[in-house]
């Protein structure tokens, strides 16, 4: 039986490539398009969402066209981030692996250009680049542009957004005039129009479904709550999808710092991720991610571009994007590769009209939805339980040893006894939590409530009043590649305090200023005393105060990388059932596996034991409230500086 892509024009060695990745059928997008790119006489615009696999699309021809005997670039492809741009790569070495003497590299910032450079010089014949980094390398003269045949605009729509209409313009003035342009694009604005009608000459137009419509695999649902209520209704909805794997969409980087904490204080194995991440630890957190070592990542709009991670089950827009048109894009992060999805919008009565708005422009309905209630939430996490304990999968070989001891703990308890005591370890935990829960769905005529404004003074849930905390200083920072949520951890593991006894955290360079409550000073001071960081003291102080724990050792910081030991959740809140996170895990200078939870194993000290309340919910927060506020992240004032001795 001939093969499905050997029959739409590609040659065996890529075909053997493209099955060994698990691909058997062409997606919609690549059947229509990969016979017209082959030819490779025609300009041509793709109009797709989103994951129906327009990678293969363009990628596929490509390999078909390219003459690899040739170490001279003859393709180009520009898309919007560093993301999207490895993904690109990494899926056309994918395909290539059988076809010899093909060359791919990619270029793009917060990398090693170096290295990007030495590669070009070694000889390419695919070069997949972000319009920054390929500006900066033109510049140098470092590459020649004089045999390209083929540029591929990928995303273009999000590239116009971001602003890079003059670099692409500067980029394809380097190119033959007599090049074949492929532009692929999840919407038609009018930016996207001019560059189809100012670098082609009657372009192949083909659009998979309506023009800026959504893909037709994702659900969409909306839920109305007061703005006071939004975090609470994100816990709730996360809750209620024991098995959710989802992208969370904030507006602003603070919103996304915001919102990962308090998850991650609450137990849930959750990340953020923002344009101020370096190079480093965002594909850290993207690697977590892509592993499901992590269940809920928390993004704004640009940093979230050219993700490509399968089977999310879900978009949970936090926030509505300012431009509707973003919508298809965040919704597009799940529902992937033909697989289905759901895009839930969290809203207040004042946003209905944006929703309207979105149907109009996806041409999809959305479903008004009702928040679950208490009740729901633990009974669907109970049968949860009982159906991952129905599906275990048993090591007979392992278990068998300790069958006779087990027993014998159990020979007083009847098979119902058993049951019900091993089901109640789980569903106590939400049964104490979601008893007497609040109705967080609002009405869609509710005119009351503060919209945006309010949501910001109250996403935590109650107000944050600075006199009940401590500003204290610790000597470590993001040069020891801690994030926010990473010194959370620390911090809690080590002076053996509750998550949510913290408040503001500033991070800076070489130090950090941590807000406590003032009840728990003491105990931290002492728990600190001895606590070494990658073979130094730590040090921690009141802000302005001489310092508590090591000697201090002259003025200046020293850097080094997390060298603690490895800290494992210590399985209190809901993270520690959860399936999403897996085990919460947080290591050496290499990944990190997790930015809070679990009890700490300290350098040179006795790791205390057992200290789980930072991993687990807050017990007093009925309702969902998490016990902080909503904080902003704001610097610290420049006459705040450290004592030196």
């Amino acid at each position: 039986m001939i093969n499905p892509f050997s029959k739409l024009g590609i040659s065996d060695d890529v075909v053997n490539a493209v099955k060994e990745l698990g691909f058997e059928n062409p997606t919609p997008i690549q059947e229509q398009s990969i016979p017209v790119l082959l030819e490779g006489s025609n300009d041509f615009v793709g109009l797709a969402q989103t994951g129906t696999g327009k990678t293969a699309a363009f990628g596929l021809p490509l390999l078909e066209l390219i003459d690899f005997k040739n170490n001279k670039p003859q393709a180009l492809i520009l898309c919007p981030t560093r993301e999207l741009c490895l993904q690109i790569t990494n899926d056309i070495k994918n395909f290539s692996k059988n076809t010899p003497n093909a060359h791919v590299v990619a270029v793009y910032g917060g990398a090693n250009i170096m290295q990007q450079l030495r590669e070009i010089r070694n000889g390419v014949q695919i070069v997949v680049a972000t319009p920054g980094r390929m500006l900066d390398i033109i510049g140098r003269k470092a590459i020649d542009f004089s045999s390209v045949k083929y540029v591929v605009l990928d995303e273009a729509d999000e590239m116009l957004n971001m602003g890079f209409q003059e670099d692409i313009n500067d980029i394809l003035s380097t190119t033959p005039d007599d090049k074949k342009t492929w532009l692929f694009s999840a919407t038609m604005p009018p930016e996207v129009r001019r560059i189809a009608k100012n670098y082609m000459e009657n372009p192949v137009e083909l659009t998979m479904g309506t023009k800026n419509t959504g893909n037709v695999n994702i659900e969409h649902e909306y839920y109305i709550v007061k703005a006071r209520d939004k975090y609470a209704a994100l816990k709730r909805i996360v809750d209620f999808n024991p098995e959710i794997f989802a992208v969370v969409f904030c507006k602003t980087k603070m919103d996304t710092q915001d919102v990962a904490e308090h998850l991650i204080k609450d137990g849930y194995n959750a990340d953020s991720l923002h344009g101020d991440l370096s190079q480093q630890q965002r594909d850290k957190v993207m690697q977590r991610f892509r592993d499901r070592n992590m269940q809920l990542l928390i993004a704004t709009d640009v940093a979230a571009r050219g993700i490509d991670v399968n089977n999310v089950t879900h978009v949970i827009n936090y926030s509505l994007p300012d431009e509707i048109e973003s919508y298809t894009h965040r919704s597009g992060r799940t529902g992937r590769a033909g697989k289905t999805g759901i895009s839930i919008c969290i809203i207040n009565s004042k946003e209905t009209g944006k929703i309207r708005q979105i149907e109009r422009i996806i041409g999809k309905q959305f479903t008004k939805a009702e928040l679950p209630t208490g009740f729901d939430v633990c009974e669907k996490q109970l049968f949860s339980l009982i159906h991952k304990v129905h599906n275990v999968e048993v090591n007979t070989e392992q278990i068998d040893q300790y069958i006779p001891r087990i027993m014998d703990e159990f020979a007083e308890l009847s098979k119902e006894e058993v049951i019900k005591k091993f089901a109640s370890l789980e569903f106590n935990r939400f049964l104490d939590y979601y008893s007497n829960a609040p109705d967080l769905n609002a009405s869609a005529d509710d005119r009351g409530d503060r919209g945006e404004r309010g949501e910001r003074g109250e996403r935590g849930g109650r107000s944050f009043d600075n006199s009940n905390y401590t500003r204290l200083f610790i000597n470590v920072g993001s040069v020891d590649e801690f994030t926010r949520g990473d010194l959370l951890g620390f911090v809690c593991n080590n002076g053996k305090i509750s998550g949510k006894s913290v408040g503001k955290i500033d991070l800076k360079g070489v130090f950090s200023f941590i807000e406590v409550e003032n009840d728990t000073v003491d105990a931290l001071f002492t728990n600190f005393k001895d606590i070494k960081f990658n073979g130094r003291d730590v040090r921690i102080e009141k802000s302005g105060d001489a310092p508590v724990g090591g000697e201090r050792r002259g003025g200046g910081e020293r850097r080094g990388g997390f060298g603690g030991g490895e800290r494992r959740s210590g399985g209190g809140g809901f993270g520690g059932g959860r399936s999403g996170g897996g085990d919460r895990r947080s290591s050496g200078g290499g990944e990190r596996r997790s930015s809070g939870g679990g009890s700490g194993r300290r350098e040179g000290g006795n790791s205390g034991g057992g200290f789980r309340d930072f991993s687990g919910r807050t017990r007093d927060d009925k309702g969902g409230n998490t016990g902080g506020s909503g904080r902003r992240e704001g610097g610290a004032g420049s006459g705040e500086r450290r004592r030196r001795s």
